[in-house]
Formats: C-alpha cells, structure tokens, sequence
C-alpha cells in the first residue's frame, strides 16, 4: 500500500492535511516531528508532507527536521512553517518580515506558474490562504520561485528534481481555492501515487487481521449506539460472528426508536447481542439533580455499574474491543508534536479496570470519521445508524434543561422526531451538521383552543460546520420552521411555545449543556 506521511510541527491543520490525502485515495499518516528516521524507513513513504507551526524556524527552541528527511529520496512538500524549514534546511534564509506588506494573513490573491507540476492544470491566479510573519529573505540553491504575491515574491518555491516544494500559504483549508488538486498534483505528478486506499480493501484487510488475531477467543464490545461503536462492533462481527458480544446499555434518554434501531441493524450478524434495558435505574439515580455536569457524570458512572454487570455475566473474555478513531488518538498526544494534548478522550490511554480481559483491540484507530461512516456502509450496516448525527454519551439528558424526568424525556424524544421528520422531508439533512431539540426549563403563557395553557419552551437547534470547533447557525427556510412548530405544539402536549436559537460558535456551543 503507497503511504505518505505527515510529519507535525505543531501545526492547527495536521488532521486536515492527513484527511485531503486520504480524500484522494492515498493512505497516509500523522507522526511527530521527533519520530525517529529509522521508523520513518521502516514506514516506507512514497511521500512526506511537512505541517504548519507556530514557531519561526530561527528561534533557538523551533522544532526541526532531521537532516536525513532530505536524503530518502523521496518528494517533500512544506506548508507554511514546513516550507520555512525547507528553505532554513537547504541553504536559504528566513527572517521576520520588516514591513507589514511582507506579512500575510487570511485571503490572499496569488499567481501560479502552472508548469511547475505542483500547479498543473491549475488557473494562473486564485485565492490562498496565508498565515505568516516570517518570510524567506533567500531560497536554497536548485530552487525556483513558482507563485507569488502582491506582498511576496515567493510564496511557493521547487526544486523539482528532488521533487521538494514548498508553498507559504495552506492548501488544506477550503479558504485556499483549489487547494485540494495541489495536494493531489503532489501526490499523483510527484510522488508517482495510484490510488489505492479503498474502504473495501481496508475492510477485508482489517477483518483478516482481527480473524488473525482473535483466533478462538471470546470478544467483548460496549455498543453505544453511535457511529463508532457500532461500525467497530460490524467490523468485529464480520471477522468473529458468534465469539463476540455486545452490550448495549440503553439508557432510555435515546432519541425516538433509537435503542429498537440499533438492535435491528445487529441481526443480520451471528453474536451474542445484549440489551440491558436500564432506563429507570438512570432515572432514578438522576432525579432531582439539574447541574449539567453532575448529570454527566452520573450517567457516565451508571453506564460502567450496567455494563460490568452485564460483562460479569459473561465472564473473562480473550479482547475488550473500543471504538477509538484517529482524531482521539492524534488530540489526545499520541501524533501529535511534542505530544501535546489538545483533550483527553475516554478510549485512548487509559484501559478500564471493571472487566477481565487480556487485550485492547481498536480496529478503527487509523480512521477519520468519514471514513469511518464509509466502512460501515461497506459492511451494510443501514444508512440511518452510518449518517447518525454526533449524539452526546449523556443523550437527551443535556438537552433537557433543569430537572430529568420520563415525562420531559418522552416530550422531548416525539418533538425532537418532528423536527428531524420535517427536516427530512424537506431534503435538508445534507445542509445542516448537527440539528436537535432543547427542552428549556422555560414556562410561559398561551392560548390553545378556548383555554389559557402555561407550558413548555422548547427551542430548535442546527448548525453548519467543517470541524465542529466553530460553526454558524443554519438558515432554515422559514416554511419548514412553520410547520416543525405547528406539528410539535399540535402532536406534542405541554409544549406551547417554539424558539429557534440562531447563535454562532463562539459565543455559543452548539449544545446547550
């Protein structure tokens, strides 16, 4: 399999540059900086890719290539940092800009030389996006200017016979306009790719490995009923069929038929399916408490309580499989330059203590979440579990505000159906990322037929966004906002008011609690 690799220098971007290779059916992976040259043999890239960073590659403390990068032969791409660090490598020279002309942020208008292979087929002039302070003063020897700026004469440099190039804006982020066909031209002009990086081939590599390594032993899955777990626990099932078991801790704070849903989309396998219907247990342990956090973390609890019950049952097993997926593993350290840690996440570096099992095993912990939903689909598991929205671990338990109780929660299931119902019928769930109902802790006064009501608020929820770490509000026409509200208030009782919470992120986060 051809392979490139995305060395980090602690630059914002590095998933995205990994997920635009991947995009273009080249397998590639994210490894620190200080990974070590004989790793980076044994890896065997056709291709590197240097990130962006924070740092100015004069400072004393700026992290650095190892100088043996430049001797494998193989092609090299910079992006912004990375491109300084070509330059600072080989012979050039980079200073802070003297002139605020020299220095470039966000879109830029810049001008290509389209016989340079990084730039083939390209327009000669489009939109970049810069973000630099620093600027090369000299380019390495063997290298030629290949895209400037009005404030940057070389804002993309190659030596082409070494195949190294580097560019000082980022052609990762959609800001940088045909962005992705730059990174395909380095990949399939440069480094010779085919393409080969297939959901289908990696389905049946990953079950022969996973048949491989279980053998005849006893394999046990906590199913949430999202994305993850569930294409985690396909995978497994089609590797091991009846050697696993998955338990699926129902809550009861799901969204409408969801836990019926899930159990359905499992049948078509040979394992042992476990439903531990848990709903007034976590009712009870959540009445009278409104803190959102303290919900959080009884829940979280409660789940371990249910789920080693449910695993004591069936007793020490062989492996403990988690849904672990790339960006936990990349934010939480494990590629990511100097190991910094953006968030801990719960399945990766810690392994539970509550049941007995020899080994770990993570089948989707080389996988980005889009990938992630086409494995799932090539495994046939239905299209309503494999586009399934992010869902918070809590469910609705933050997106009731205040106090739990069934009743909220079975107010909040049908509405929070309607709205997704309409949004449905209007073709609309392509538009919107994440789209959900709140019920507020609100009361206010209306008028339903002849009588006086004091009910519920409940508000509507949707947002657009790349990376959920900022996202705007979705413009949903205001025909289907009519009748979300008109079926609710109608087919929902005790709910007589509806708002629709047209805040950005920031200031806002896109859940409520």
């Amino acid at each position: 399999m051809e392979k490139i690799l995305v060395l980090d220098f602690g630059g914002q971007y590095n998933q995205l540059i990994a997920r635009r290779v991947r995009e273009c059916s080249v397998y590639c992976e994210v490894k620190p900086y200080t990974t070590p040259i004989s790793e980076i043999r044994e890896f065997g890239p056709i291709g590197m890719i240097f990130t962006g960073g924070p740092n100015s590659v004069y400072d004393e403390d700026a992290p650095h290539a190892d100088p043996e990068l430049f001797r494998l032969g193989v092609p090299i791409l910079g992006i912004c940092y990375g491109c300084q660090l070509l330059a600072h490598h080989l012979g050039g020279s980079v200073v802070a800009a003297q002139s605020d002309a020299a220095r470039e942020y966000g879109k830029t208008e810049t001008f290509f030389d389209t016989s340079c292979r990084l730039f083939k087929g390209l327009p000669e002039r489009g939109v970049t996006w810069m973000s630099h302070g620093d600027y090369m003063e000299r380019v390495p020897e063997g290298f030629e200017l290949k895209a400037h700026s009005a404030a940057c004469p070389n804002v993309a440099i190659c030596d082409e016979t070494r195949g190294f190039y580097g560019v000082q804006f980022h052609p990762e982020v959609n800001h940088t306009e045909h962005g992705t066909d730059m990174i395909r031209n380095f990949l399939y002009e440069v480094c010779g790719a085919h393409g080969d990086w297939t959901m289908g081939d990696y389905k049946e590599t990953a079950v022969r490995s996973i048949r491989e390594k279980v053998g005849g032993g006893k394999v046990l899955l906590a199913l949430s009923g999202g994305v993850d777990s569930s294409v985690a626990a396909a995978l497994v099932a089609e590797a091991v069929g009846s050697q696993l078991t998955c338990v699926f801790v129902d809550h009861g704070l799901m969204r409408l038929n969801e836990g019926d849903e899930v159990e359905a989309a499992f049948r078509k396998w040979d394992i042992n399916f476990v439903r531990a219907n848990a709903e007034d247990v976590f009712l009870s342990k959540l009445a009278g408490v409104t803190e959102p956090e303290r919900k959080r973390k009884i829940i979280g609890e409660e789940f371990i309580r249910v789920f080693e019950a449910e695993a004591k049952k069936i007793g020490a097993v062989d492996y403990l499989v988690q849904g672990t997926i790339y960006p936990d593993v990349i934010e939480s350290g494990s590629g990511k330059a100097g190991a910094a840690v953006i968030k801990s996440h719960h399945n990766v570096g810690g392994l539970p203590d509550y049941v007995d099992f020899k080994e770990i095993i993570e089948p989707l912990r080389m996988l980005f979440k889009d990938e992630v939903r086409q494995l799932g689909r090539e495994l046939g598991l239905p299209e309503y579990l494999v586009s399934r929205q992010p869902f918070p671990g809590p469910g609705l338990a933050i997106r009731i505000i205040g106090e739990i109780t069934k009743e909220k929660a079975d107010l909040l299931r049908l509405a929070d159906f309607i709205f997704r119902d309409e949004v449905a019928k209007a073709g609309l769930e392509r538009t919107m990322d994440q789209y959900f109902a709140v019920l507020t802790n609100m009361r206010s006064v209306g008028v339903m037929g002849d009588g006086r009501t004091y009910d519920y608020t409940l508000a509507l929820r949707s947002v657009t966004t790349s990376d959920f770490m900022t996202a705007d509000w979705t413009r949903i026409p205001y025909d289907v906002l009519d009748r979300v509200s008109v079926r609710i208030v109608n087919e929902v009782p005790h709910i007589n008011r509806i708002v629709y919470d047209i805040t950005s992120k920031p200031p806002a986060t896109i859940e409520w609690e």
